[in-house]
């Protein structure tokens, strides 16, 4: 199995020797095909991960079957991202192994625990929902305004631009107002 390991530190004052020998001595033994070795120095929290974006290119190639880490926080910044990471590998066929966690997602088992770790990534994912629509709710309770602010327009020039003729597209260019406001602005005057 051509297997690629990735390992991830938080700052660069950590050693990913630690990760990187563990997970050569396990891969060894049993015969995978070591790709190649790749280290990100980044924050748990931070995207830009270049080395894990070359594993995925590598997965998306067919040029490698499995991922193998150290741990799962090691790979995905939140449950989502996680999720999102090894639901990627297994569209394209490449398993995932997670040595310390003991999870290994090329078996009946490691695949029933994912479809565990999916759910409990959606729920995640409700549950911010449900406090952004309630919080959203509470602040128009208290009359705040949502959204965009309103565009300031003089509707007799809109009107008058209009009858001279003008395409909607002009009148935007000459009055700093968007098409659709344009519109919707005469329309709702009738001007149209």
């Amino acid at each position: 199995m051509r297997t690629a390991i990735y390992a991830r530190c938080s700052t660069d004052l950590q050693d990913p020797t630690l990760q990187t020998s563990e997970l050569t001595e396990y891969a060894r033994p049993r015969g995978f095909a070591l790709v190649g070795t790749f280290v990100d120095i980044a924050s748990g929290s931070r995207d830009d991960r270049p080395e894990l974006q070359k594993i995925l290119t590598l997965a998306k190639q067919r040029k490698i079957d499995a991922v193998l880490v150290w741990k799962l926080d090691r790979l995905g910044r939140s449950l989502k991202h996680l999720v999102n990471v090894i639901d990627e590998l297994e569209s394209v066929g490449v398993k995932f192994i997670s040595l310390r966690d003991n999870l290994d997602f090329t078996t009946p088992a490691g695949r029933l625990l994912f479809g565990v770790i999916a759910s409990m990534a959606q729920f995640e994912r409700d549950l911010i929902r449900e406090r952004v629509t309630a919080g959203m709710a509470n602040a128009k309770r208290k009359g705040v305004r949502l959204g965009r602010k309103p565009v300031a327009f003089d509707i007799a020039e809109l009107r008058r631009l209009r009858a001279a003729g003008l395409s909607f597209e002009t009148i935007s260019r000459q009055t700093g107002v968007s098409v659709g406001t344009t519109y919707r602005a005469l329309s709702a005057a009738g001007k149209i």
